[in-house]
């Protein structure tokens, strides 16, 4: 089971050639990135469904796709589309959805038999100026969430998976040595944090680390996850070593060019191995 490079490829091009560029005030930019998104994970077979919200008197959405939904346990991989003022994303975000996308393939295309659900959610509105406000898109999908009589076991949100460093002093050029995946999240979840590490590593392609900040330390929900703790439901992000300084964040030079694909199609194998591979 393999992630296909061309379609990580295919995804990014897409949503970062929209224009005007995704950001909150362009609704007619986030419909088309969401209608992409909608009619590639429906591609896959999954029930898709649109979770509709206001904000500023605009209505936003998310995109929701349940594999196996009868299953009462279940586990959520999220990433946003929405994007930071004026840039194409490519890193922040649209590379991690791209990776969910094509997660949601492998996943249908082996049809794998879990004891457990996965729901692949698409959010709106993770960027400022909704940024830890309740008008995000992660805080409109947990809070729906609640009281569903379902075992939610995990939530991993995915932030900029295709922009890697090379780790310093690396004598050899390789994969291994050129990136590997962040997993951040808080002490009150770090088993969970420990394991969602291990499973990354476990499959061999890209390395892992795990930072588990102090439940109140300001800055430790830097994206979507931070939104299900209030639930009591084991977050974390997982982000590529871009996420230690990727020079583009936030900026119009966030292009498609500037994405290791080769890395990024590693990253997303172990994503998905350690998705799949939660209970065994």
């Amino acid at each position: 089971m393999e992630a296909n490079k061309e379609n990580l490829y295919r995804h990014v091009k897409f949503l970062t050639s929209i224009y005007p560029y995704r950001n909150y005030k362009n609704l007619e930019s986030l419909h088309q990135a969401a209608n992409f998104i909608e009619a590639e994970l429906k591609k896959t077979g999954l029930l898709t469904t649109r979770q509709e919200w206001e904000a500023d008197e605009n209505t936003y959405e998310n995109i929701i796709a349940s594999y196996q939904p009868e299953k009462t346990k279940r586990f959520i991989i999220g990433a946003h589309y929405d994007v930071y003022k004026e840039q194409p994303g490519a890193d922040d975000n649209a590379s991690s959805v791209a990776g969910l996308i094509e997660m949601a393939r492998m996943l249908t295309e082996n049809k794998l038999k879990l004891n457990y659900g996965i729901d692949f959610v698409s959010f709106c509105l993770e960027e400022p100026p909704f940024f830890k406000k309740k008008e995000m898109g992660s805080y409109i999908h947990a809070k729906s969430i609640y009281n569903k009589n379902k075992e939610y076991m995990g939530m991993i949100a995915l932030e900029m998976i295709g922009y890697y460093h090379e780790k310093e002093n690396s004598a050899e050029n390789t994969t291994s040595n050129k990136g590997y995946l962040i997993v951040s999240g808080i002490k009150k979840y770090d088993e969970f944090n420990k394991k969602i590490s291990h499973l990354l590593k476990a499959n061999g392609g890209i390395d892992s680390r795990r930072l588990s900040y102090a439940n109140n330390y300001r800055n430790n929900g830097p994206s979507d996850h931070r939104n299900y703790w209030q639930l009591n439901v084991p977050a974390a992000m997982v982000i590529g070593t871009g996420g230690h300084g990727n020079p583009n964040y936030h900026k119009v030079t966030d292009t498609i060019h500037t994405l290791n694909f080769e890395i990024m199609t590693q990253a997303v194998n172990s994503l998905a191995y350690a998705v799949f591979n939660f209970l065994k």
